[in-house]
């Protein structure tokens, strides 16, 4: 989650079953989502709780600005006990619930969470802005229309919406005339749902916008609403309260992405006519190959600072992708069984669970076969027989140095340059099977490929 700005919020804090005992702290909220609560003292100082079942699952807060605060997944990490003076102790705090307190095991349960995602605005590209000039361009005319939600029916009973939200300027205005928007996601359900369900939403169509603008970006800005949760605001009159969510999400980078929207793979206008089948796609694809998804996430996001674990990340990543997706093997299924069962029944007793051992992936094809097959729609974009022939020994040889480290396979091994090339190229096969995935044809991938440079320079490294 990304915090522009560290949040530091001074209050009391105690724990639903012993309100009566609320001690002062500070809680820190800083980029990342990382939540840490410094306290005076201790919230039970009983012999129990000091020889550690302190209780700390849930604290609930008072503090400035936001009034009631619900802390979870709390823990000491560090506890100071005081002989007389001050002492401070450090809690840990997972997520926090800003708005509302909840009881000690009532549920939190949601049936709206709206979160902006760094890129959005540039990868939707709808804007109600329009500037006019005149034509010895002296005067400009600036004009605003709020733009209409669009909603999507997910496959698993959400909805996903696409909001738009905009400022006008004040009154009066003698020196600026400022209009802002902002785009931004909101989830819903008819149902109430636990919070663990959004969050994993959130989640899977975050890593669609990484995806698609081919870039980390990281979600800012959570707000949930309860139909359970109303505030008054006039006789007769109530509206849901607008509850803020803090917590450390992934993807998350630590330095902002600079979204460029030539070095897309696709945009929102390249989808729009079937966005539905698209969200939903994604959706199944990524429970299906959600290992692999994870391997290529970690390998193009910067979380292996050597380019060494980037390789193994990718390459481990696609031969996850093409167990996932194909049922491959070397034999038909039948005559491997029965051949398996001969040679156990030849095989001595005490030697029989050691040879079955042996024997239990031996109808699986290799990674050089599974590398060749993952290539093969894409081979036109991978030169001749032979460049793609040392692609596929490239992979397997330096993945075997990389994962056994023997001497005699470090001469066959890609280093250096080489291999930075090798992982351009597994990034580029990696993306094009993500976007065969999602229903992209063969017409609409070539598209992409002439005109995003970023990924056809993947390919023409040499």
């Amino acid at each position: 989650m990304r915090i522009k700005e560290e949040l530091k919020k001074a209050g009391y804090f105690w724990l639903p079953q012993n309100e009566d005992r609320k001690i002062p702290g500070t809680l820190y909220i800083s980029d990342g989502g990382k939540v840490e609560l410094e306290v005076v003292g201790l919230f039970d100082e009983s012999i129990e709780a000091l020889n550690g079942d302190d209780g700390l699952s849930r604290i609930i807060g008072h503090v400035e600005k936001d009034g009631l605060v619900t802390l979870e997944g709390c823990f000491y990490r560090n506890k100071n006990i005081a002989f007389g003076g001050i002492a401070k102790s450090l809690v840990h705090v997972h997520k926090v619930i800003s708005g509302v307190a909840y009881e000690k095991d009532e549920e939190v349960s949601f049936n709206t969470v709206s979160f902006a995602v760094e890129g959005i605005s540039e990868w939707v590209a709808i804007t109600g802005i329009n500037v006019s000039y005149s034509r010895d361009h002296k005067t400009a005319s600036i004009n605003y229309t709020p733009q209409e939600e669009i909603v999507y029916n997910l496959s698993n009973g959400f909805k996903l919406h696409i909001l738009f939200g905009y400022t006008l300027p004040g009154f009066p205005n003698t020196t600026e005339a400022r209009i802002t928007h902002q785009t931004y996601f909101k989830l819903s359900s008819d149902v109430a749902k636990d919070f663990s369900e959004f969050r994993e939403m959130i989640h899977q169509i975050t890593y669609l916008l990484c995806f698609a603008v081919d870039s980390t970006v990281t979600i800012s800005d959570v707000l949930a609403t309860s139909s359970e949760i109303t505030i008054e605001v006039s006789e007769g009159k109530t509206e849901h309260v607008n509850i803020k969510l803090y917590y450390p999400s992934l993807p998350f980078s630590e330095d902002a992405p600079k979204i460029d929207t030539h070095k897309m793979l696709f945009g929102f206008s390249d989808i729009r006519e079937n966005a539905e089948r698209v969200f939903n796609k994604w959706l199944s694809i990524y429970s299906v190959i959600r290992p692999s998804l994870g391997l290529y996430f970690s390998a193009v996001s910067g979380d292996h600072k050597y380019l060494d674990g980037r390789f193994l990340a990718l390459a481990q990543g696609l031969e996850t992708y093409h167990r996932r997706t194909s049922i491959e093997t070397l034999i038909d299924e039948a005559e491997f069984r029965s051949m398996v069962a001969s040679l156990l029944w030849d095989c001595p007793k005490p030697n029989r669970k050691w040879l079955k051992g042996r024997l239990l992936h031996g109808n699986e094809i290799n990674l050089g076969q599974r590398i060749k097959r993952i290539i093969e729609p894409y081979k036109s974009y991978l030169g001749n027989s032979n460049q793609r022939h040392k692609i596929i020994r490239g992979v397997v040889n330096t993945r075997n140095y990389l994962t056994h480290y023997s001497e005699e396979l470090e001469g066959d091994s890609v280093k250096g340059a080489e291999l930075w090339m090798l992982c351009k190229k597994m990034e580029a096969i990696f993306q094009l099977h993500l976007l065969q995935q999602l229903g992209f044809e063969e017409s609409d991938i070539q598209r992409i490929l002439s005109n995003n440079y970023k990924l056809k320079q993947k390919f023409d490294v040499l």
